[in-house]
């Protein structure tokens, strides 16, 4: 065949080609597979961080198995579902369902001192892109024991803040409910929250939009998990 012809640098480049993607197809599903162990990893981390569980990616795993012991799926009215996992819900598509459609997954968690909290699933939208969060609740149904907060691609020294703990930590005992049972959730105020306020914590400064995105998801998911936890209330006091 003449290599100075049409047809071998056809051919050529075809075959050049075809390995190419061969070889980029290959490597994808490896890099899938250790992304989806990743992400699972980093899952695990947020959510025992909101017990103030420290954990990283060697430990993450034993951690997780000797806090968390149990985990399942709520509807709307608070009911259990059957056959579908906690750790496999995709929170990206579940926000964009209505609040009665969605999903809720929950994780109980059991302390050293043998206190039980609930960890529940957030996600929401901040200036730039998705924000998420995990927030770990008293087995009242109604104070927050911790909370951890994640962002993909909010401002810098912004409303990326909301990852820091002196951001996350005024969310220790605050209060979704009010003293009548009423749906409160918790407002993040541009300035500064009154002392002592149960459901008021102070916004980020020059995160504005994001502070209040956060604020949105808050209130959006406390109204998915409202009869779940309204019947840990109930539980409480039996």
């Amino acid at each position: 065949m003449d290599k100075q012809g049409n047809t071998y640098t056809f051919m050529y480049a075809a075959v050049l080609v075809i390995v190419v993607a061969t070889l980029l197809a290959m490597v994808s599903q490896l890099l899938k597979e250790r992304q989806a162990r990743n992400e699972l990893v980093a899952k695990k981390t947020d959510i025992l961080q909101s017990v103030s569980i420290e954990s990283n990616a060697r430990n993450a795993e034993d951690k997780f198995k000797n806090a968390i012991k149990a985990s399942y799926v709520v509807n709307f009215k608070g009911e259990k579902v059957d056959g579908v996992e906690a750790l496999s819900v995709d929170m990206a598509k579940e926000v964009r369902k209505s609040v009665e459609e969605r999903h809720y997954p929950v994780y109980e968690a059991s302390l050293e001192n043998g206190e039980k909290k609930y960890i529940i699933q957030l996600r929401g939208t901040g200036l730039w892109g998705p924000i998420w969060g995990y927030v770990s609740i008293n087995d009242d149904g109604n104070t927050i024991y911790g909370a951890t907060f994640g962002h993909k691609a909010e401002t810098p020294g912004l409303g990326a803040e909301i990852d820091k703990p002196v951001f996350q930590d005024q969310f220790k005992g605050k209060q979704i409910f009010d003293a009548s049972g009423n749906l409160v959730s918790v407002m993040v105020n541009k300035g500064k929250a009154p002392q002592g306020a149960l459901h008021e914590v102070d916004a980020i400064s020059g995160g504005t939009i994001t502070s209040k995105g956060l604020e949105a998801m808050l209130k959006s998911f406390f109204q998915g998990y409202e009869n779940f936890l309204k019947n840990l209330n109930s539980e409480s006091h039996e």
